[in-house]
């Protein structure tokens, strides 16, 4: 996926500080190095996909399944990473005051990379005898925890760095690209990872310790890719789409009529009257959309692999052979959604699509152990997964740049995942303990719940305006 080629606007430039410059020095940046940028985030998000399959996902759920975890684990193991988003706004106030998002990113994700590493020293430590199922449980949970923590920490601040490299009018295209990338990556690793953990002659616990080790590889070699991109100064950032009274240091060395038309034909800076968050009535409808949206999807999609590993019993390696059709039908249907996107806007297929992922759930009723449904059903039921996500993600992340004011993006960014994190740990802690504590059919009713949950959640969508669109 190296070699695609992502259109920029025109021959122009774009001039930003670099990371061992003074806040006012300048170096002009060619379109051919937001190209390079834009490939260099795509090789990043091919590589992370290989360190999240390790590190969550299935193969950390039937690692958890195989310590004879509870439920409530599972529960606080799917909360856990949308709690801490609500120290993403500590993150975004950090970030906003550093000199180098790369920079940042390599203290926050890159130690949070590295904390892997302890859970597979304890593997180690497992299989020797040293430590017993449930202390290996406990490690791996606050492992989940301490990684996110950083993560939340640096999530802010890459997503705003991202928004400003790709111009405005193809991100649709390109975030469909780069995420038909990664669901490549999975379609390919995750049953090849399957069939290690399932066949290792050491026992699914080692192999498990060995796609994990290779997996934290892969991510600390792609937040190297992230050097190729170009680098932003925050401050500089924030300095530009300030108030107009204020002097730009970026503009005391360059013409101002220049940059200006250089960086409005990118980014076209946004009314100021939306700069304070809190008068921002759009980025407040979406706020309630997504958080509501969170809490609905969160009620039920952390209990499929449950369901299927634990309740229908199925084999690691049938499980992972669905996640790949998931994600081949995700691969598949992210560059339609994104030209799709790019032409009607993002609004309308989070209704339209929405509706359908709000019936998904319903499908998972009486599904049993037979061959139809091992070998036809599900495999049809996470096609239909895999297609209708990628235009939900897709959408979902596109309409949050749209409407995020560029001044100070990374808090309103922060803000948005700290709302929809909260949301999202309620739900996921309200379904496990459904679960846990249901008399009988305690997951086919939250499957229930949540579909109507998600259907309810749509309705703030009527009221969102989607910027540049009619």
């Amino acid at each position: 996926m190296d070699s695609v080629q992502i259109e920029t606007t025109a021959s122009l430039t774009l001039e930003f500080n670099q990371i061992a410059s003074p806040p006012t020095a300048i170096s002009r940046i060619p379109k051919d190095t937001i190209r390079t940028s834009l490939k260099a985030s795509t090789a990043d998000s091919v590589l992370a996909s290989v360190y999240s399959l390790g590190t969550g996902g299935i193969l950390l759920s039937n690692l958890l399944v195989e310590l004879g975890a509870s439920s409530v684990v599972f529960g606080m193991l799917s909360s856990i990473p949308m709690l801490v988003n609500l120290i993403q706004p500590l993150g975004a106030y950090l970030s906003e005051r550093s000199t180098s998002r790369f920079q940042y990113s390599l203290r926050t994700h890159g130690i949070g990379r590295l904390l892997w590493l302890i859970l597979v020293i304890g593997i180690v430590s497992a299989s020797l005898g040293v430590i017993d199922a449930h202390q290996l449980v406990i490690l791996t949970l606050l492992i989940v925890l301490f990684s996110n923590l950083l993560g939340g920490l640096g999530t802010s601040s890459w997503l705003s760095w991202v928004a400003m490299i790709v111009p405005r009018r193809l991100r649709g295209r390109y975030f469909g690209t780069r995420n038909s990338a990664a669901s490549l990556t999975n379609l390919v690793c995750v049953p090849m990872a399957g069939l290690v953990v399932s066949h290792w002659y050491g026992g699914t616990l080692q192999g498990y310790g060995i796609v994990l080790l290779i997996s934290i590889v892969f991510g600390i070699v792609g937040l190297g890719c992230q050097s190729f991109q170009v680098d932003m100064n925050p401050q500089s950032q924030n300095t530009y789409y300030g108030k107009s009274s204020q002097t730009s240091e970026i503009q005391s060395e360059v013409a101002k009529d220049e940059f200006s038309e250089v960086l409005q034909s990118i980014h076209p800076p946004q009314d100021q009257s939306t700069n304070s968050i809190w008068k921002n009535s759009n980025f407040l409808v979406f706020l309630l959309y997504f958080s509501f949206w969170t809490l609905a999807v969160n009620l039920s999609s952390p209990f499929f692999n449950l369901y299927m590993l634990d309740t229908l019993d199925l084999d690691v390696s049938y499980v992972t052979i669905y996640n790949s059709l998931q994600a081949g039908a995700t691969l598949l249907m992210l560059i339609l959604w994104g030209k799709l996107a790019d032409k009607i806007g993002n609004r309308p297929i989070l209704i339209c699509i929405g509706i359908l992922v709000a019936a998904t759930p319903l499908l998972w009723l009486g599904i049993s152990v037979n061959r139809l449904d091992i070998w036809l059903w599900l495999p049809l039921l996470h096609i239909l997964t895999g297609g209708t996500w990628a235009a939900i993600d897709l959408c979902n992340n596109n309409i949050q740049l749209a409407i995020a004011p560029t001044k100070n993006q990374s808090i309103y960014f922060a803000i948005a995942a700290a709302v929809a994190g909260v949301s999202g740990a309620l739900g996921t802690t309200i379904g496990s303990f459904i679960v846990q504590f249901a008399q009988s059919g305690g997951l086919l009713s939250l499957f229930v719940l949540s579909g109507l949950f998600r259907l309810v959640a749509l309705v703030p969508l009527m009221f969102l305006q989607e910027p540049g669109r009619a």
